[in-house]
Formats: C-alpha cells, sequence, structure tokens
C-alpha cells in the first residue's frame, strides 16, 4: 500500500482522498486553512462541498507542507490558478522518483502551459501524471460510477495513479496523450460556459447540441497543433467531459453561464459561483487560437462576451450568421 497526499481540501480532493483511503492506502489531506480543517474534523464532513459524505478520522488532514516529504504519490487538486505557487512551495520537500498528479482543469495564463507542464518545471525530481475527465466531485464522493483518464506520457506512471484510485467505483483508463488529455478537460470549461449562456437565453436542445458538437471539433482543433492525438478528443477527456460539464447543474461553468445568459455580469457571475475555469481559460485560449492560427468561433464569441461586454444574444447571433461552410474543413482560420 502507498502513502499518498492530496493537496487541497475540496470536493474532488477529498473524493479522491476517499477513494485511496478505502483501497486501503495511508492518505494525508492538506489544506491552507486550519479553520476548514476543523470545521471537517468538527463535522465529520465537509459541508458545504460534500455534505453527507463522512471522512473519516484515519484520514489525516495538516496545513504542513512537509507532509509531502513521504509519500509515493502527491496529488494536486486545487485551481488551476494556484498550481505554480503551491508546487513551488512543496517542491523542496518532494522526493526525486515522487509521482505528481494533477487533478486540475486549465491553463496557465500568461505561459499557457497545462498544469501537468507546469509541475514539470516546479518539481522537475517528479515524475508528473493527470487525472481528467468526467468526473463530478459530487458524485465520485458518494461512490456514483464514474470513469476517467490516468494520463502520463510514462505508460508506468499512468498504471500507478490508475492502480491506486481504481476502486468499484472508479475506473481510470491509461491514456500516454497527456497534453491532449489535459487541453480537452480544460477547453470544455470555456464550451460549458457557452452552453449555460445558451440555457440562459432559454435556447432548445438542438441549440445545445450544436454548441457541444462544434465546441469539440474547435477543442479538437487546437489540441491537435499543440500536439494532442484526434482520438484523444473523442474520448473520456475530450467529448465525455464536455457532456457532462455542460449537461450538469453541478458544473460550476455552465451555472455561471446561466447566470451571465440572463443578464448578470460575468464578473459578478464568477463572484457569485466561486472557482469557475472556463473564465480564466477563454481568455488563455482565445490567444492561443490567434497565436496558432485556429478557427475557434465559439470561443471568440465568448470571449467578447466575458471581456468586452459584447451581449450573449449578439454573440449568438454571430454565430449563426458566419459565412457558409463545410463541415469539416482544415484547421486554420
Amino acid at each position: 500500500m502507498a502513502n499518498v497526499t492530496i493537496l487541497g481540501a475540496g470536493g474532488f480532493g477529498l473524493s479522491l482522498a476517499l477513494t485511496a483511503y478505502h483501497n486501503g492506502h495511508t492518505v494525508t489531506v492538506w489544506n491552507h486553512s486550519q479553520q476548514t480543517i476543523a470545521e471537517i474534523r468538527r463535522d465529520g464532513e465537509r459541508r458545504d462541498k460534500l455534505p453527507g459524505v463522512p471522512i473519516p478520522e484515519k484520514i489525516a488532514l495538516t496545513t504542513d507542507l512537509a507532509c509531502a516529504s513521504d509519500c509515493e504519490l502527491l496529488l494536486f487538486a486545487v485551481p488551476s490558478r494556484h498550481i505554480r505557487e503551491l508546487a513551488r512551495q512543496v517542491s523542496p520537500y518532494v522526493q526525486a522518483g515522487t509521482t505528481v498528479v494533477n487533478a486540475s482543469k486549465g491553463l496557465e495564463e500568461q505561459t499557457f502551459l497545462t498544469m501537468s507542464q507546469v509541475l514539470h518545471e516546479e518539481i522537475p525530481q517528479a515524475a508528473v501524471g493527470t487525472i481528467t475527465g468526467p468526473s463530478h466531485a459530487e458524485e465520485v464522493g458518494r461512490e456514483i460510477p464514474t470513469t476517467v483518464v490516468a494520463a502520463s506520457a510514462s505508460e508506468e506512471t499512468a498504471a500507478l495513479i490508475q492502480d491506486i484510485f481504481t476502486s468499484h467505483a472508479l475506473r481510470l483508463y491509461i491514456n500516454t496523450d497527456i497534453i491532449g488529455c489535459e487541453i480537452g478537460g480544460a477547453l470544455k470549461n470555456i464550451i460549458a460556459l457557452a452552453a449555460g449562456i445558451c440555457d440562459g437565453l432559454h435556447c432548445g436542445d438542438n441549440t445545445k447540441a450544436a454548441l457541444m458538437t462544434r465546441g469539440i471539433h474547435e477543442i479538437t482543433n487546437l489540441g491537435v497543433t499543440m500536439g494532442g492525438k484526434p482520438e484523444t478528443f473523442g474520448g473520456l477527456s475530450g467529448i465525455g467531459d464536455l457532456i457532462v460539464t455542460c449537461c450538469s447543474m453541478h458544473s460550476r461553468n455552465r451555472r455561471a453561464g446561466i447566470l451571465i445568459g440572463g443578464g448578470t455580469l460575468p464578473e459578478e457571475a464568477v463572484r457569485q459561483i466561486g472557482t469557475v475555469e472556463g473564465y480564466d481559460c477563454c481568455h488563455a485560449a482565445w490567444q492561443l487560437a490567434q497565436k496558432h492560427q485556429v478557427s475557434m468561433p465559439i470561443t471568440e464569441q465568448l470571449y467578447e462576451v466575458l471581456f468586452a461586454g459584447k451581449s450573449a444574444a449578439q454573440a449568438l447571433q454571430n454565430l449563426m450568421s458566419r459565412p457558409k461552410k463545410h463541415e469539416y474543413e482544415s484547421f486554420s482560420c
């Protein structure tokens, strides 16, 4: 059995901590807030994230990053905007050969790097992988059957992640296309924001089906240009994650989009919902599309809504009035 440390006591971090614990591993969960840890111990659960899901006393809780010094697997389950700084802080504690796993979905704003690439830069002594796919924490924590991907350029690293977290309710598939998996996981949040906006505008099922289908086309176009494999985007980390994020009210991106489509200013919608990964990712993806000359009209219109004051209704009309095209066109603009 392995020593597993989870950085982040949010819903997904705790859900994966529970999975590893029930698989017989020794589990420690780190969180920056002593108050959050005290509340979990007092209540026996994280009431605001996973109400009704018990957190056993044998799962250690700490605010000391030195907990990373003696683990075989260290998992980052914090918002993507905090990954680099946290990785920089924890790196001195991480021993050579430790498996470091990203569970966040986003792109770094200034560098456009995926989270695994950030971890490679900050913790070069570690083997790096990612867990991604259609996996709402609220369902993983309640052991509702879920399938995700353990991705790493190293199949050995991916297999270790698979072994530690696979359970009767959580099934992990191996994928060595870590770039494609992370691009899919990050960009689907953009399309989910747009899907929520369509819901806020009271569009129908036809609209959402079109948005999701053309959305995965955009994701694939950019992902392949950045080195991902086309088939990855038809799998769990692509279309699978897109479906669950666009269609579920567990999705913070979709809920924020519903508010924006209903007339709430984007900044206020994000403030009300909390972490909305698609908001920051849209800015990064829009810049990447310009850099690589990749056609991403949904992303472009969403960018205009989020950051340039365009109305959601006008953005939708702009998409519907684009020039006639073949369904399968080249990746260039």
